[in-house]
């Protein structure tokens, strides 16, 4: 027993020294750990040899042509909305669709790809990261002309410090006190800015408090870097779960140690980046604001100039303005938290909590006593009043919001202030030099001395009205490979509106272009149909019954020549005759209608097409157009179907049907119920019958009590009836007891206007389709007196109109393949005469059709498309080369070429001839069309006599080609009553073209190809 003991006393010495060792190990390995995980905490040397590594490995390449390897942020948050960078797949594809190709493209690295798709957890948790780049401040819309000048450029935010040297220092102070007081330590340069440990803790445990108790409110645990992650990258700029909050902070984290494993300018960045960044909430009137710099101008009123000069080490400003401007920048750096509510609703609260930490401030004495009671005393309420509002863009950006407007539509971009914030580099076509020139000149002919001195004061210009009120338009673009190029777009108008594409305006005769072209049309397709018949063909062909007048003629020319070219029959077509008698009497547009020309000399005259373009005739275009409609009554191709009587009859009472309602609804859509009952009960005219019945019609369900109301109310010399009489109206004129038709005849009104205003009262607020649609049945009972036999005359008459209705509806078609820009055409051959309106654009549109020998390029604002650039989204999209579409044939082109050609040279625009021809004796050939629009509205009596007489607008255009590529508009224009005041015609806008030709001469270049006529020597 003894001899155990003594055995067993050693082993248990010998385990005793063990576990002692193995403690003292284990405390040595806890110490060590503990060390490590400590000074990981302070220094995070070992995040910062990973993350480093992982930044270092995400890169990217811009290479040429459409990238295989690019992720863009989706779904993506603020940041990456506002400028662009999460739509980016979808501008490219509508981009590509609209004649743009990929240029160039940013190619992301495999780490780069990886660290999108799934992150640094993964497989345990995928979870995508926000990519590290070197990421923008601000950004936003730069335009550059084609010349690479600069034409308009928009910053987001507007006012940003450079670089952390920039900031001032109490700027710094106050932000680090209020968010992060350790983050610019140097002891720990390695130290990851992302995460305050402390203060994570704090997070964690006031999480869990609340689970267990939900009142607890727990505190915040973000710090810069999330923050910005959070507001930059995180969808809506919220943080909607823990996961997400984690993608912030491990983004942030390899964001962090993008310049290596040496945070400390990363850190510094992470300032900057905040105060130049801090969403401050939006203004009406201003927008979104983000940063300090644009906060202080946005909500205070405070130039970023005076901001920083208050705010420097050694500032020069009093002690008052001093301690207002830190005040004002320190509540924006409070109000972050919650800027709408402080910034938007509750300035008082804001002004409370920016006291407190005045005072906290003073107390740890980061600021003066006397700074202190200095911005104590600043009243935050008074301050913001001084904030200022936009103002309207001058006339001399015109020509780069024509761009901006045509980007938008390019990209989808519904609004401009959306367009502006893209970061976007786009090279248009414009010249931006030769665009302030043209405005220059535009503006100062406003100036009487200066109309004077560019003879704009002579006859059929502005011997009458004042130059001041003159508003001028001038378009001028080119033909490349790239498509029709618009190098200019200018104007005086001091407003946004603009008058080149903005405006539907009366051009005059400029619309005998269109209908000159549609006339060769006619004669091209004739030729197509007919040249490859023999004579005994065309002969038979020409004994068909009710030929048109072209088709018969086309017929009888191909029979006579030997020469069956297209070139040849139209130029016999250009000399065909035609009376320029206004005598006669034309049916057209539903009426009997007289047209007059301009010069009375014309009157009795017959001259060739060529003539009567050169002069610009109204009668011989009548004539021309009637000529064409006809024509496409019963076109050579058979592609007009003719329908039964029956069926042009309901689609004319249709149509009628839809004009009369259309007019009653736009009399009474802003009115109540009981503004429209009192109009209409007015139009009875007291008499007691009608009244009945306009109100048995409107109310049918209305009981007697309302009924007799409503003739008290409207009564007039009905109170003389008794209530008998009264009563048996009632029942005389119940629903139902006569048609819409005739209830209407008795009651005076028109039958849709009595139906209009029934059914508002059974189906209140109905809008204009709904009527449309529930009136159909309703306007064929209205035109019920139409369909009976006995009514011949008026179905003829009907007929023949609705067939003057499908012929324009051809009309209208070939019109829109030249550009024409609305949906309609008035059916009158008054279109000839600029009846139906146009635009200097599509003018110009036309115009560049005719100079490419008919092939319709596209009108081409923009060369090329930088998105995002020096991020891993940049994209370079440029327009490709455009072959066009032939929409006329070249002989078609050249013949109008030439007409317009003698426009210029012996017409109504000769004194713009030779404006353009070189020092060497050199001669540009010039062509064009004028046009004079006098546009008012005139009423007439049931006799046709006129009744009155309204002044809408006036203008004065000419549509050009210049040269061998050149082409655009001119157009002078006045609106409203004072143009009655103005007598200018067309020589108004050729004067003009003609003063600034040699304004043009310096910044184009005249090369016309061998042997284009463009361009001939002449001796002079």
């Amino acid at each position: 027993m003894e001899n155990s003991e003594a055995k067993i006393k050693p082993l248990l010495q010998v385990s005793g020294v063990r576990v002692l060792q193995g403690a003292v190990l284990l405390l040595l390995v806890g110490g060590v750990a503990t060390w490590w995980l400590l000074d990981e905490l302070e220094h995070s040397r070992l995040q910062a040899r990973y993350f480093a590594g992982v930044a270092r490995d995400a890169t990217y390449s811009v290479q040429p042509g459409p990238s295989q390897a690019i992720r863009y942020p989706q779904p993506g948050g603020p940041y990456d909305v506002r400028l662009g960078y999460a739509q980016l797949p979808q501008y490219v594809q509508r981009l590509q669709q609209r004649g743009y190709q990929v240029h160039s493209q940013a190619v992301q690295s495999q780490p780069m790809l990886a660290l999108a798709d799934h992150g640094i957890t993964a497989p345990l948790l995928p979870l995508g990261l926000f990519v590290p780049y070197a990421e923008k401040d601000q950004a936003g819309l730069t335009l550059a002309d084609s010349r690479g000048q600069p034409l308009y450029q928009s910053r987001f935010p507007q006012r940003v410090y450079a670089d952390f040297a920039a900031l001032p220092p109490l700027l710094v102070d106050s932000l680090l006190y209020i968010e992060n007081r350790t983050l610019l330590q140097q002891e720990s340069p390695t130290r990851n800015p992302t995460v305050e440990w402390s203060r994570l803790g704090k997070a964690v445990f006031d999480k869990a408090t609340h689970v267990f108790s939900p009142g607890y409110r727990p505190a915040g645990a973000s710090t810069l870097a999330t923050q910005i992650e959070k507001y930059r990258h995180s969808p809506g700029g919220r943080t909607a779960s823990e996961q997400e909050k984690l993608r912030q902070m491990l983004s942030a984290s390899v964001r962090a140690y993008r310049f290596g494993e040496d945070t400390l300018t990363a850190r510094r960045q992470l300032v900057l980046r905040y105060l130049n960044t801090v969403p401050l909430a939006a203004r009406p009137g201003i927008g979104e604001i983000a940063g300090i710099g644009d906060g202080m101008w946005a909500w205070y009123g405070r130039s970023f100039g005076e901001v920083n000069r208050a705010l420097a080490a050694q500032s020069p400003v009093p002690l008052a303005e001093r301690a207002a401007v830190f005040k004002e920048a320190l509540s924006l750096m409070i109000a972050q938290r919650s800027p709408s509510y402080y910034l938007n609703e509750d300035i008082a609260v804001l002004q409370a909590l920016t006291d407190s930490y005045l005072r906290l401030m003073a107390r740890d004495g980061l600021i003066s006593p006397p700074l202190l009671q200095a911005a104590l005393a600043v009243s935050l309420q008074q301050e913001r009043a001084r904030a200022p509002r936009r103002a309207v863009a001058p006339a001399q950006v015109k020509g780069s919001n024509a761009v901006r407007v045509k980007l938008a539509s390019l990209l989808g971009v519904p609004r401009m202030y959306e367009l502006d914030q893209l970061d976007l580099n786009a090279h248009s076509t414009l010249d931006a030099t030769l665009q302030r020139q043209i405005t220059a000149v535009l503006q100062g002919l406003r100036q009487p001395d200066a109309a004077r001195a560019a003879g704009l004061m002579d006859e059929r210009l502005l011997q009458q009205g004042a130059p001041q009120g003159v508003t001028y338009s001038f378009t001028l673009l080119e033909r490349t490979p790239g498509g029709n190029k618009v190098r200019v777009q200018a104007d005086n108008f001091d407003q946004p509106l603009d008058i080149n594409e903005g405006v539907k305006l009366d051009l005059g005769s400029t619309a005998k272009l269109r209908t000159l072209v549609t006339y060769l049309a006619v004669i091209s397709e004739l030729h197509q149909h007919y040249a490859a018949q023999d004579k005994t063909a065309l002969g038979k062909a020409l004994q068909q019954d009710n030929l048109p007048v072209l088709t018969r003629w086309a017929i009888t020319y191909l029979r006579q020549q030997d020469d069956r070219s297209l070139k040849a029959m139209l130029q016999a077509a250009m000399a065909r005759q035609y009376s320029a008698s206004p005598a006669e009497q034309f049916f057209t547009g539903g009426g009997l209608h007289t047209f007059n020309n301009f010069d009375k000399q014309d009157n009795g005259k017959v001259m060739s097409v060529t003539e009567a373009t050169q002069r610009s005739v109204n009668l011989v275009y009548v004539r021309l157009m009637r000529d064409v409609v006809r024509y496409y009554m019963a076109p050579v191709d058979g592609s007009a179907q003719p329908a039964d009587d029956l069926t042009y009859l309901r689609r004319f009472a249709d149509r009628e049907g839809r004009t009369f309602l259309a007019r009653f609804y736009n009399q009474y859509r802003h009115k109540t119920l009981a503004e429209v009952d009192q109009l209409l009960g007015q139009r009875a005219a007291g008499r007691a019958k009608r009244l009945a019945i306009i109100h048995r019609s409107i109310l049918p369900q209305a009981s007697q009590a309302e009924y007799l109301a409503f003739i008290a109310q409207h009564a007039g010399n009905a109170a003389s009836a008794d209530e008998k009489t009264l009563l048996r109206l009632y029942a005389d004129y119940a629903p139902g007891k006569l048609s819409l038709a005739d209830r209407a005849y008795l009651a005076g009104v028109h039958p849709l206007e009595l139906w209009l205003v029934a059914y508002w009262h059974a189906h209140p607020g109905a809008g204009w389709a709904e009527l449309v649609k529930a009136s159909t049945d309703v306007r064929q009972e209205v035109y019920g007196w139409l369909f009976k036999s006995h009514a011949k005359g008026g179905q003829a008459s009907r007929i023949r109109q609705m067939k003057e209705v499908d012929a324009f509806a051809r009309v209208h078609q070939q019109w829109r393949q030249m550009g024409y820009p609305f949906d309609t055409l008035v059916p009158s051959y008054a279109t000839a005469l600029g009846a139906s309106a146009d635009r200097p654009a599509a003018l110009a549109e036309l115009m560049g059709i005719l100079s490419a020998d008919g092939r319709h390029l596209p009108t081409v604002y923009l060369d090329q498309l930088q998105f995002a650039a020096g991020t891993p989204y940049e994209t370079t999209l440029q327009q490709r080369p455009a072959a066009g579409k032939q929409v006329l044939p070249p002989e078609v082109a050249q013949v109008v070429r030439d007409a317009l050609q003698q426009v210029v040279e012996q017409g109504t625009a000769r004194r713009v001839n030779g404006a353009f021809d070189l020092a060497d004796g050199s001669h540009i050939v010039i062509g064009g069309k004028t046009g004079t629009g006098d546009h008012r509205f005139k009423t007439f009596a049931k006799g046709g006599a006129q009744t009155g007489e309204r002044v809408v607008s006036r203008a004065g255009a000419f549509a050009f080609y210049l040269g061998d590529r050149y082409f655009g508009t001119m157009v002078a224009y006045v609106a409203g009553e004072q143009a009655g005041s103005y007598k200018f015609t067309s020589a108004l806008p050729v004067q003009i073209l003609k003063t600034i030709a040699p304004t043009l001469q310096q910044h184009l270049t005249f090369t016309p190809a061998p042997g284009d006529s463009a361009m001939r020597p002449t001796s002079r």
